[in-house]
């Protein structure tokens, strides 16, 4: 089964009247965008993402975009949030098998919300997450000034849409189809509903708010004031070093340098990699390297410190961080690695999911002092900074 995301982030969101589009805006220290695409970049239900932009957006998109691990799209969107969906399942439609649609403008949804939408698409077609309302619903009479009420609503047939909404993909194909031929709606479940496909309610998440006005973007900057005083931005620091031997590749920043000579370990013996690895992991206060790659576990016995990486960068996403920066200094008499700073950054930046223009790499020689100084070992130095980004546990 293939799953593809779309994120409708195609408007601008003028409501929020900051001259800027409101996807771009910081909540936390990251974007609503980035806020909204992470959870799907999380799940493991998720294969593919689509991202529907602003057309002058597309050509030159976000940077947290470029770091996703998940395949990622980026499409140009349309007039209106029905027009920006068509144009994302244009794009994938031919070999997605469940599709969900999830608004930009909700940067706090989760994993377990996606995981419950996709199952209910899956068993009943669509299903959108919801809330009950809560308070007396009235209509309005349209043709009376000043407003006056026309009718009340049972309060328990009352249901607030959210987004994400899945679909297996030919009730999606309908609705679009419909919305293609002129009629307007304002989410897909509407479209699904009026091609006459039932559209299942599960239950959605309170916080699962949509940024709408500027007193929206108020609240949900909010929920960090508290956070942030309690849980300040954590910093950390790794060393690693290994013995230079024959016989063995030379694998630093997850890129294999030209040379006669390797690393002596266990893994591929990356010492830029595990000192990274040591400063994030020390910066969450979440173990060291050993711990979670013992060199006596057949598992770990070659395999890519990069990945190891990817692994941990995971293991801190889960405890509520987002690492802001990584600065390493990488100690070797040789070879020169000057030609290889560039792509290490870039292999770093893309397995911890951050912008390459937060990854410092800088390489020196020990001037002949000691074991690194006779050419014995290559050692690496990593200074870490993780921000608090949120989450249930207690980190």
């Amino acid at each position: 089964m293939h799953v593809v995301a779309i994120i409708a982030a195609g408007g601008y969101g003028h409501r929020v009247k900051v001259g800027v589009p409101k996807q771009l805006l910081e909540i936390g220290g990251l974007s609503i965008l980035e806020r909204s695409i992470r959870p799907f970049e999380s799940s493991d239900r998720v294969d593919e993402i689509v991202v529907v932009l602003p057309p002058e957006l597309v050509k030159d998109f976000p940077p947290c975009i470029d770091v996703l691990k998940t395949p990622v799209h980026v499409v140009p969107g349309g007039r209106s949030r029905q027009d920006s969906v068509a144009c994302g399942f244009d794009h994938i439609q031919n070999r997605a098998d469940v599709v969900v649609v999830h608004d930009a403008a909700r940067p706090f949804v989760t994993e377990a919300l996606i995981a419950r939408t996709i199952d209910a698409a899956l068993e009943s077609g669509a299903a959108i997450a919801s809330l009950p309302a809560q308070d007396t619903v009235k209509q309005r009479d349209m043709q009376k000034s000043p407003a006056v009420v026309k009718a009340t609503f049972a309060r328990e047939t009352i249901y607030l849409a959210q987004t994400p909404q899945a679909f297996r993909v030919g009730v999606l194909r309908d609705a679009v189809s419909l919305g293609q031929q002129g009629l307007e709606a304002t989410d897909e479940a509407a479209l699904a509903e009026s091609a006459g496909h039932p559209v299942r309610l599960i239950e959605g998440e309170a916080r699962n708010m949509k940024i709408t006005t500027a007193a929206d973007l108020a609240i949900a900057r909010g929920f960090f004031v508290d956070d942030q005083i309690e849980k300040p931005i954590r910093v950390g620091i790794g060393y690693d070093v290994h013995r230079v031997v024959t016989g063995r590749p030379l694998i630093l920043g997850g890129i294999r340098i030209p040379w006669d000579r390797g690393l002596e370990g266990h893994s591929d013996a990356d010492t830029v990699c595990h000192a990274a690895i040591d400063a994030i992991l020390g910066a969450a206060s979440a173990g060291n390297i050993g711990e979670h790659f013992s060199d006596t576990d057949p598992r770990w016995k070659g395999i890519s410190s990069i990945e190891l990486l990817r692994t941990v960068t995971g293991i801190v996403r889960d405890r509520g961080f987002t690492i802001e920066n990584l600065d390493v200094t990488l100690v070797a008499e040789q070879p020169s690695v000057g030609a290889y700073i560039m792509r290490m950054r870039t292999e770093l930046s893309r397995a911890m999911s951050i912008g390459v223009s937060s990854v410092s790499v800088k390489g020196k020689t020990n001037d002949g002092v000691g074991s690194l100084g006779r050419g014995e070992a290559i050692a690496a130095h990593a200074i870490t900074l993780l921000r608090w980004v949120g989450t249930t546990d207690n980190p």
